[in-house]
């Protein structure tokens, strides 16, 4: 059984950082930004909650499916930001954009998350025939979690929120999730310190134990060649179940980390450029966000297009990496 994405909805904030902006508090520049990134600008959330980014790109995906909310049977956020420990923002969602009848949950699966929910959706629905709808909604602040002095890590994000409802179909689906636990020290955000006792029974040493509470780390060189390995590993792994190959794909639609990170995976594929769609350049890396933002633009501009074959590939902090190939 496969699922049918019937509509789809973004939102991001108008306040905007270029990476000129980014000169008044770090050493950088806007070259430096751009030759290794490839962004030039993102959104910032300022004073908008993450549940209220996730809410406006629900309401717009509910309106684009021509559905009632209250058929929607359940609703699962991805996040790495959510506003509260507890409630979930799927919760809050669901209230306000008028899903009665719906179950709620958050999914945390870092920049894998869209891909993940997406799966879970569809196992939902194959298991439960009275379930009609899905909405699933990824929406993201990470500018709240920025360590502003690290010019390495802070220039690389931005804030948020993409959603889609779903139904069950009949239409082309395989997906594969994986995660590489061992690599998790090498990007993350401490809400807690390790106590060291604890830390000498594990190899999950802090990489970052000067590093304030609450604020992303990553080592990039490491989270680089993972993301390298992860990108065309995801896609195989997918496309091995169902017996496809690369040449069936119409459109590659990755996480939006680093456009060095897509070009060296697109070659290791042996995969144009031109066939994978590429946002990050005005959104920066959104996490969850990024694929179902970029997936929702390509959508609105008539550039992917109804029966045309997608291959939506994550890979984030876990290190969780996972694709998903489908029919549009």
């Amino acid at each position: 059984m496969g699922i049918s994405i019937l509509g789809m909805g973004r939102y991001v904030p108008e306040q905007i950082l270029t990476n000129d902006d980014f000169t008044r508090f770090v050493e950088t520049n806007d070259e430096w930004i751009r030759t290794r990134t490839g962004i030039t600008e993102r959104p910032m959330a300022g004073w908008e909650p993450t549940w209220y980014m996730g809410k406006q790109a629900s309401l717009r995906a509910v309106e684009a499916a021509g559905i009632d909310a209250e058929d929607i049977g359940l609703v699962i956020s991805c996040t790495v930001t959510s506003d509260f420990l507890t409630p979930s923002m799927a919760s809050v969602i669901q209230h306000e954009v008028g899903a009665s009848n719906a179950a709620a949950f958050d999914l945390n699966a870092a920049c894998s998350g869209f891909v993940y929910a997406l799966d879970t959706a569809r196992r939902f629905l194959e298991t439960d025939d009275s379930l009609k709808y899905v909405l699933v909604v990824a929406n993201e602040a990470l500018s709240r979690f920025l360590d502003f002095s690290d010019r390495s890590s802070c220039i690389l994000f931005g804030d948020g929120a993409a959603a889609a409802i779903v139904e069950r179909s009949d239409k082309l689906f395989s997906s594969a999730l994986r995660s590489e636990g061992s690599g998790a020290k090498y990007l993350c955000a401490r809400s807690l310190n390790v106590a060291p006792e604890v830390a000498q029974e594990s190899d999950f040493e802090d990489p970052f134990p000067e590093a304030p509470l609450h604020k992303l780390q990553q080592n990039g060189k490491e989270v680089y060649k993972f993301a390298t390995q992860a990108l065309p590993k995801s896609f195989e792994l997918a496309a091995e179940k169902i017996n496809i190959t690369k040449d069936d794909i119409d459109w590659f639609v990755p996480h939006q980390a680093n456009v060095r990170i897509i070009e060296t995976a697109a070659k290791k594929l042996g995969v144009p450029m031109e066939k994978f769609i590429v946002t990050l350049g005005h959104y920066g890396n959104t996490s969850s966000a990024s694929i179902p933002l970029a997936l929702c633009e390509a959508i609105e501009k008539d550039i992917i297009k109804r029966g045309q074959t997608i291959a939506l590939i994550g890979f984030g902090a876990g290190l969780t990496y996972g694709g998903i190939i489908m029919e549009y």
